[in-house]
């Protein structure tokens, strides 16, 4: 018997994001941990450890720790298109939680920095397949009015793991003594083992979920699209007019695309698809050049930088997951009112205020320490006093203007950008962006914090800056549109070429989808959107019929308006 309702479906494939976040803490919670500094000691004395403080690995090569899991993830993004192609959304989010198992298990049992290294590779494969595929599953089972609260859900779930990692690993951080004599491995084992626990419960969890309707539909499954299309929309119901309606959208979308069976990333490129392969690839990219996860991975040092050892550094690195967590409800319960491009713009004019404010902080209060704070090279300048707090006070406003914005919706849009037959690959390619700059990232920032300090800060402040004129100019309103009618916008006729309608242009369609999932679909036919200006669905673009909102890929929503 599978589970039809779609909030149900949602909370269990998002645990995939919540394998991240796991991933995330457990690496920040423990960069200044006794046990992990003594046992992956590169310091003067290195291995036995026979340091009286042991420094851990050096700068590089804990970036290169660090980043080894976004390398993974880089390259698992871009092999989920194809295993998704091929095996269904459902099994190969099921394949990810098996790669997880097996790279957790060799983490936890590592015996060097190699060792380890290799695991976290694994584990990236795993966490790459699952950031591709979960949006992708969710994004082409949800209504189109709730498709952006549903796919964002991931985000929260990536907030709930690095909070739940993190106070985890906190509490084993009690195992043994913490000084360089009484330190046991098992306070970093223990929860690296423990990460196995959610995909496990994900693995058997998707077992009783149903297929991608729309995945179904591409490979003539016909009988069973329509039955999964009934379970989540209609209760089972069959003959519901927003099943009918949302059948015969993903029916002349497969019709029309009947030709490109066989496709290639390469198709991703060619004239008429590349701007929207840009936008979904920069979307991803830019959600890393925010500088968030280099805030979730080394805010350890940040707060070491600020004055912060111990116990008391890990607790007020805490309240920022905390906030994390706490701040990505509204754009869950509003992101589809408030739209996609407004939320973006919002977001990344707030993050650059304080990434500058940071910087500023740091060149005029911070000064340099010579070897990092407590030998650690990354912990290069110190601020002491009130100047500390206010370096604090930013870092927390920078994760609340985040956890928001570019947080969730850098999951919920590529999805919505690319057609049926492209999807899955056209979002595995914009994932792929994000592991590739998370693992350059990872590397840069030790080396950034020990050389170039302050600057650091500069860096992530300009790159929000320019993300922000991005979305402006490039990035289109995708916020309650079916996917069919997404795909009109950027085919429409009489918009710039190869981009369709102009991203300034774009609005919201939120009233006009929640009347279709309502049933109500002779209101629809009876009129045309006001503005539409888009080919109705199974129209190729440049076709003269009246635009009209019912069964397709058309601006509305694809029934084509009655004429006359």
């Amino acid at each position: 018997m599978l589970v039809g309702n779609i909030y149900v479906i949602s909370a269990i494939a998002v645990v995939g994001g919540g394998l991240f976040g796991f991933d995330i803490s457990s690496m920040s919670a423990q960069l200044n941990e006794q046990s992990y500094l003594c046992y992956f000691n590169q310091g003067p004395k290195g291995p036995p450890f026979t340091d009286e403080k042991c420094s851990g690995p050096h700068t590089m090569v804990q970036g290169g720790i660090t980043a080894s899991m976004a390398a993974g993830s880089w390259l698992g993004a871009l092999i989920s298109g194809i295993l998704s192609d091929r095996l269904g959304r459902k099994y190969t989010i099921m394949i990810g939680c098996l790669i997880w198992i097996v790279g957790s298990t060799i983490i936890c049992a590592s015996q060097n920095i190699g060792m380890l290294i290799v695991g976290r590779v694994i584990n990236g494969l795993a966490v790459g397949i699952e950031s591709a595929q979960v949006p992708v599953y969710i994004s082409e089972l949800a209504p189109p009015s709730k498709r952006g609260r549903l796919v964002g859900v991931q985000q929260w779930a990536i907030t709930w793991g690095i909070l739940t990692m993190f106070y985890i690993s906190y509490g084993c951080s009690y195992i043994g003594e913490k000084d360089f004599r009484g330190w046991k491995a098992a306070a970093w084992r223990v929860p690296w083992a423990l990460q196995m626990i959610p995909a496990i419960f994900l693995f058997l969890g998707m077992m009783v979920l149903p297929e991608s309707p729309r995945w179904l539909a591409r490979k003539d499954r016909w009988e069973e699209a329509q039955s999964v299309l009934a379970l989540v929309h209609a209760k089972g119901d069959l003959h519901h007019p927003f099943v009918a309606l949302e059948l015969q959208d993903i029916r002349n979308t497969c019709d029309f695309e009947s030709q490109n069976r066989h496709v290639t990333y390469l198709d991703l490129f060619k004239p008429r698809m590349i701007h929207r392969t840009v936008v979904g690839l920069f979307m991803q990219i830019w959600s890393q050049l925010t500088g968030m996860n280099v805030m979730m991975y080394y805010i350890t040092n940040v707060f070491a930088m600020a004055g912060y050892s111990g116990d008391a550094n890990l607790l007020a690195s805490s309240i920022q997951y905390i906030i994390n967590v706490i701040m990505t409800l509204p754009a869950l319960m509003w992101m589809d009112r408030w739209g996609r491009r407004p939320t973006l713009l919002v977001g990344a004019t707030f993050m650059a205020i304080w990434m500058y404010a940071n910087a500023g902080i740091m060149a005029t209060y911070g000064t340099v320490v010579e070897g990092g704070v407590g030998n650690v090279a990354a912990q290069s300048m110190e601020v002491k006093g009130p100047p500390s707090k206010a370096l604090i006070a930013c870092t927390y406003l920078f994760v609340a203007s985040y956890a928001p914005t570019w947080g969730p919706v850098s999951w919920v849009y590529p999805p919505e950008l690319f057609p049926l037959h492209l999807r899955g690959k056209g979002v595995s390619l914009s994932t792929s962006g994000n592991w590739a700059f998370n693992t350059a990232l990872g590397l840069f920032t030790p080396e950034a914090f020990a050389n170039i300090k302050w600057r650091t800060y500069l860096v992530f402040g300009i790159f929000n800056t320019a993300m922000f004129f991005h979305v402006l100019f490039l990035f289109p309103e995708t916020a309650g549109k079916t996917l069919e009618e997404t795909e009109a916008m950027f085919e429409d006729p009489d918009g710039i070429p190869y981009i369709g309608t102009p991203a300034w242009k774009t609005r919201i369609s939120t009233h006009k989808v929640a009347q279709m999932e309502q049933g109500h679909v002779g209101d629809l036919e009876a009129k045309a959107v006001p503005g539409s200006a888009s080919p109705g669905v199974g129209q190729e673009s440049g076709s003269s019929s009246e635009p009209g909102i019912g069964s397709g890929s058309g601006s509305g929503n694809g029934t084509k308006t009655k004429e006359g």
